[in-house]
């Protein structure tokens, strides 16, 4: 099996998490400014086998889409062009980072990492990976 790939875009920094290959369990695997996400896509695919790309869908409580979903649409058009042969699903991220920041209080992290804001959107991708994972 080949792993999924999920992605907490952003207009600075995007999270990024995947699964290992059977698909069981989301694990971060690091964040980068989003101006060089395509190019460390293009890298990775190089080295891993990915089956799909589930990227976070922001929504206002009243399931209205937020105003960062403009960026995202722009930016899947971008990606459904450069790996077309990747199928991408959307996942709910309602509460994502909010979730990041508490689970990061919870671990014990200090405060100085928890301002990281690099690493919440790592565990923000993860923690959307996970729901997507849970849906099935």
């Amino acid at each position: 099996m080949a792993r999924i790939l999920a992605l907490d875009y952003g207009k600075v920094r995007t999270g990024i998490a995947v699964t290992d290959e059977l698909q069981l369990i989301a694990s971060g695997l690091t964040t980068v400014e989003t101006k060089e996400l395509i190019p460390f896509l293009e890298k990775y695919l190089k080295e891993e086998s990915v089956e799909r790309f589930v990227i976070g869908e922001p929504k206002q409580m009243d399931n209205t889409p937020s105003e960062s979903e403009a960026l995202i649409q722009d930016f899947l058009k971008n990606l459904i062009a450069r790996f077309p042969a990747i199928p991408v699903e959307r996942q709910d991220e309602r509460f994502t980072s909010k979730l990041a920041f508490q689970s990061m209080l919870d671990s014990g992290l200090k405060k100085s990492k928890r301002r990281d804001k690099a690493l919440v959107d790592e565990i923000s991708a993860t923690l959307i990976l996970q729901a997507y994972l849970n849906r099935f």
